[in-house]
C-alpha cells in the first residue's frame, strides 16, 4: 500500500521560512518523480515544483521561483520544499504527489499524471 505522508506546514508571517516533507512508502521511491502541488480556497490544484527520480531535474511554477527549493532524499524515501521569503498568495493546502516513468516533461506539470498522494499539509502565510 502506498503511501505519501506530508508535514512541516504551518502559519507563518509574510517573509518568513517553512520546510514541507513528504515521506513515501510502499513504492521504489527512487523510481518515482516527485511533485509538490498547492491548493488555495476557491481556487484549482496548481503546480509548484517537481523534481526527477536522481534529483539531476527540478521544475519550479515562476511565482516560486527564487524562492522555493525541492530536494530529495531516496535513501530516507523522502521528497522536501524549502520555501524561504513566503508570501500571503503562498497560502493554501500544499500536496506531494509521485508520478512513475517514463518521465515525460509536459506530464510533470498535470496533477491528473500523478498516481499516488499525500493527505495535504496546511500552509498559512500572514501578512
Amino acid at each position: 500500500q502506498v503511501q505519501l505522508v506530508e508535514s512541516g506546514g504551518g502559519l507563518v508571517q509574510a517573509g518568513g521560512s517553512l520546510r514541507l516533507s513528504c515521506a513515501a512508502s510502499g513504492l521504489t521511491f527512487s523510481t518515482y518523480t516527485m511533485g509538490w502541488f498547492r491548493q488555495a480556497p476557491g481556487k484549482e490544484l496548481e503546480f509548484v515544483a517537481a523534481i526527477t527520480w536522481s534529483g539531476a531535474t527540478t521544475y519550479y511554477v515562476d511565482s516560486v521561483k527564487g524562492r522555493f527549493t525541492i530536494s530529495r532524499d531516496n535513501a530516507k524515501n523522502t521528497v522536501f520544499l524549502q520555501m524561504n521569503s513566503l508570501k500571503p498568495e503562498d497560502t493554501a493546502v500544499y500536496f506531494c504527489g509521485a508520478q512513475a516513468r517514463p518521465l515525460i516533461e509536459s506530464r510533470v506539470f498535470t496533477a491528473a499524471r500523478y498516481g499516488y498522494w499525500g493527505q495535504g499539509t496546511q500552509v498559512t502565510v500572514s501578512s
